[in-house]
Order: C-alpha cells, then sequence, then structure tokens
C-alpha cells in the first residue's frame, strides 16, 4: 500500500474543511455579528473581556460559538428506549439528532432558552467567567463524544481569534434605514429580520443580510 492521500481523497479532505470548517462557522459569524449589534450591552461585555484577556495584546481570548450538525451510523443492531418505549435500530440505519432542539430545550436552558441571552449561560467565579453547561450533551455545536467533529478546533480557534479582532476596539450597529427610525427601532427591525428571514438552505442561514446593513465604529 502506497503511503499519501490519493487525488480523490485529497478533493474530499478540501471539501470537508471548505464546507464543514469554513461554511459553518461563515454563518456563525453572520447570526453573532447580527445578534451582538442589537444587543450593545452584550458587546461592552464582550469587549471587557477581551480588554481584560489580551492587556492591550494582540492573542485570542474566549468566546463560545454555536452550531454545528452531524450524523450517526449504527453498523449492528442496537436497542434505544426513548420515552420508556423501546426500538430496535436495523444495522446501517443513520440517526440525525435534532440539534436545535437539544440547544434550546427549556429542561435544560430554562424557560427563555429560545431567546438570545449568552450571558445567562456563563457562571462568574472570582476573577473569572465560564460557559455553563446544565446537562452533559445539552450543547453539541460540534455533535459530542467520539463523533466530535475533527474540525472543531480549526472552527473555534477562526471565531474566536476574529471576534477579538473585531470586538476589542470596534462596536457594531445596525444602520437606520428610515426617516424617523429610532437606533432601538433598527435593533428591533433587525430582529425581526433574523426571525423571519432566516431558513435552512444547505445550513441555517440568514437569506437576506443585506437588508440589515451594519456600520462599524471605534470605541
Amino acid at each position: 500500500m502506497s503511503g499519501g492521500l490519493t487525488e480523490s481523497e485529497i478533493y474530499g479532505n478540501m471539501f470537508a474543511f471548505n464546507f464543514a470548517c469554513h461554511d459553518t462557522t461563515a454563518h456563525a459569524f453572520t447570526f453573532a455579528l447580527y445578534f451582538l449589534a442589537t444587543h450593545p450591552k452584550v458587546q461592552d461585555w464582550l469587549s471587557e473581556e477581551l480588554r481584560a484577556v489580551l492587556r492591550d495584546r494582540r492573542q485570542s481570548g474566549t468566546i463560545e460559538p454555536t452550531f454545528r450538525g452531524s450524523s450517526a451510523v449504527c453498523n449492528q443492531s442496537q436497542s434505544l428506549t426513548v420515552g420508556g418505549k423501546t426500538v430496535v435500530l436495523p444495522p446501517n440505519s443513520m440517526i440525525a439528532s435534532s440539534y436545535g432542539s437539544f440547544q434550546t430545550d427549556p429542561r435544560f436552558w430554562g424557560p427563555e432558552s429560545l431567546i438570545w441571552k449568552p450571558r445567562a449561560d456563563v457562571v462568574s467565579k472570582p476573577g473569572e467567567e465560564d460557559f455553563s453547561m446544565p446537562v452533559r450533551g445539552a450543547f453539541i455545536g460540534w455533535s459530542y463524544g467520539v463523533r466530535d467533529c475533527p474540525g472543531k478546533r480549526f472552527s473555534l480557534v477562526k471565531f474566536v481569534a476574529t471576534m477579538a479582532a473585531l470586538f476589542l476596539n470596534w462596536r457594531v450597529d445596525p444602520v437606520v434605514v428610515a426617516t424617523g427610525e429610532t437606533p432601538d427601532g433598527a435593533r428591533q427591525r433587525v430582529d425581526h429580520l433574523i426571525e423571519t428571514d432566516s431558513d435552512s438552505v444547505l445550513l441555517l442561514q440568514m437569506l437576506h443580510p443585506e437588508r440589515a446593513p451594519l456600520v462599524w465604529k471605534r470605541r
């Protein structure tokens, strides 16, 4: 057996990294920027954390990104018990978990699980803050366990580095586009666009982000 990858395997890996690592993270960036633009207090908190961690040095801080999907294939018969009912899965069954349900289940994340409140998922300790996982497996942004996404570190480092570079000294706000529209009104308009104009194409994404222009200002 010769060493190295075949041409087909190289193309396959290039596709996997461009789709699984770049596209998913790019859509996460889009949602994160628009949510931050509509939540100025969260932006302030993020900037404070970056300044505390970086100490005016151009290094990366700590922030958790969002979603990514995957599926599992069973190669032999397995039994699965759900709600007191046992189901036998035949060989080669594909199981697609509802990651959105996991990550918005009010049993784990509270009654406001569908509201974007990143600070609600952070536990403050003396001198530090950390992400709070209410139940093991409740957050599966890159899948979990042995099926954990191999591009997780690539995605996480890219997301963190970009967010640190953007928000250390800058802030972002929605552009006021209509006469008489207030800054709060612009934020409400963008929030409504996120809720009503997002859908799955190949991945979950904002369909028309160009309808909500943003403006960057130095802090």
